[in-house]
């Protein structure tokens, strides 16, 4: 059974959970490999099967990677599905899952190339302390947070990024520096844990935790989240912060390339390369 494994190289920060994923899906069998999905030599024309992983400089030719995921999935079955990875490129989704009653962080969206000003974004809102991002990113790529006073600060911000892309402004949510934001794991079918992870802005380093349960509300929004999707879902990641009431609010839904921190819940490990095995002996079958 053979396995690419969809990565970048050279990799923006080391993926812990890469040699673990690729020696338990050996020791069941599947001959697995990294292969960077721009740049390296793979054909990706091939009959294959990949598993998205590790894909994490598309950010800056979102164009390329669009075509390259349409390639790929016409070669062979590709995880999670072309549909599902192009549909969560840009975190307007957010808006969708409001649109659907999903609790969601507050987000304004700044279209490329808009004259908005954040002086009025605040107004309007009634905001005082925020996040700027840009609405396709990765990790902490051009994040910021612009606290009440930081208004200059935060309109060259704006201005600077929306130049060149979709910009979200939402407002910040303290708790993430106390009960932190919490990245629940899903994996082909159930959420298998969740880590703590303190608030991240460009250039910093992130901190996670170890495997933490998730609480009855965080799992009622992550299901609420991932529902349309679950049944075509090999994994995912929906990360939540709590609102002033304590309410968890869906802060990213992460289909494309979220780290599982597998390396903090074997459980998550061993579910996602059962996950593999059964999906590439399907093809098999169906030969």
């Amino acid at each position: 059974m053979k396995l690419r494994i969809a990565t970048c190289r050279p990799l923006p920060e080391p993926d812990v959970d890469e040699d673990l994923l690729l020696a338990a899906l050996g020791a069941q069998g599947v001959e697995a490999h990294m292969a960077a999905w721009q740049g390296g030599h793979e054909d990706w024309d091939a009959p294959v099967p990949t598993l998205l992983r590790s894909t994490w400089d598309y950010i800056h030719d979102l164009p390329a990677f669009r075509q390259w995921i349409e390639r790929a999935a016409r070669a062979a079955p590709l995880w999670n599905p072309a549909d599902i990875l192009l549909g969560n490129l840009h975190k307007g989704y957010l808006l969708d899952l409001q649109r659907r009653g999903v609790p969601v962080v507050p987000t304004e969206l700044v279209q490329r190339g808009s004259s908005v000003r954040l002086a009025d974004v605040l107004a309007a809102r009634n905001w005082r302390d925020v996040v700027i991002k840009p609405a396709v990113g990765a990790g902490s790529f051009e994040t910021h947070r612009i606290g009440a006073g930081e208004l200059e600060q935060g309109e060259a911000v704006l201005g600077r990024l929306v130049a060149g892309r979709d910009v979200l402004v939402q407002p910040y949510l303290p708790s993430v520096e106390r009960y932190g934001e919490r990245a629940m794991v899903w994996i082909d079918g159930e959420f298998t844990h969740a880590v703590r992870k303190t608030p991240r802005f460009a250039e910093g380093v992130e901190q996670v935790s170890e495997s933490l349960p998730l609480t009855a509300a965080e799992h009622a929004v992550g299901m609420a989240a991932l529902a349309p999707l679950a049944a075509s879902l090999v994994y995912a990641r929906v990360d939540v912060a709590p609102d002033a009431q304590g309410q968890p609010l869906v802060m990213e839904l992460e289909l494309v390339e979220p780290s599982l921190f597998l390396l903090q819940e074997p459980r998550a490990l061993d579910r996602l390369v059962a996950a593999m095995v059964r999906r590439i002996a399907a093809l098999k079958d169906q030969k």
